[in-house]
C-alpha cells in the first residue's frame, strides 16, 4: 500500500511539472512590435527566456541584408556588434503565470530596462521600467504568423 501511495504522490509532481513548464513555454515563438516594424524570437535557454531580433526595417543597411551595428549601446565593447540576432530580452523566469527579473534592451537609445511580461490571448504585454513598474511604459506585441 506503501508503494502504490508513493507511486500516486510522485506521478501528480510529476504532471505539476509538466503543466508549469508547459505554461511557461507558450511564450515561446516569433513575435511582431507594437510598430509592426521588428520581429522577435523568444526561446528558452536553461530555464530562462531569452529574445533575439531576428528583423526589422531600422537596422538594415541601405542594401537591405547587412544587420546596423550597435552604435547607440553604452557598452563600447557592444558597439560592434550586428543588431540582428542579437538578445534584446535576457534572463526572464516564469512564475505565477508572468515571466519577470529580466531586462530588455532597445537598440534605439541603447538603453536596458527591468521587464515584466505577461500574455492575454495572443498577445505579449510588456512592462519595461527603470526603479519601479509604476513609472515604467506598456508595449503589446502580437504573435507573428
Amino acid at each position: 500500500m506503501l508503494k502504490i501511495t508513493f507511486t500516486i504522490i510522485l506521478n501528480f509532481l510529476f504532471i505539476q511539472c509538466i503543466a508549469q513548464n508547459a505554461a511557461a513555454d507558450v511564450i515561446i515563438g516569433e513575435w511582431v512590435n507594437e510598430e509592426n516594424d521588428a520581429k522577435i524570437e523568444i526561446y528558452k535557454s536553461g530555464s530562462v527566456y531569452q529574445g533575439k531580433l531576428i528583423w526589422s526595417i531600422d537596422y538594415m543597411e541601405a542594401d537591405g541584408k547587412t544587420s546596423k551595428k550597435d552604435v547607440n549601446n553604452t557598452d563600447e565593447k557592444l558597439q560592434s556588434r550586428l543588431l540582428i540576432n542579437s538578445n534584446v530580452l535576457q534572463d526572464f523566469k516564469f512564475e505565477d503565470g508572468v515571466w519577470d527579473s529580466g531586462t530588455m534592451y532597445d537598440p534605439k537609445s541603447g538603453k536596458s530596462y527591468n521587464c515584466v511580461m505577461k500574455i492575454h490571448d495572443d498577445t505579449l504585454e510588456i512592462r519595461s521600467y527603470v526603479g519601479i513598474q509604476l513609472f515604467g511604459k506598456t508595449t503589446y506585441w502580437k504573435r507573428s504568423i
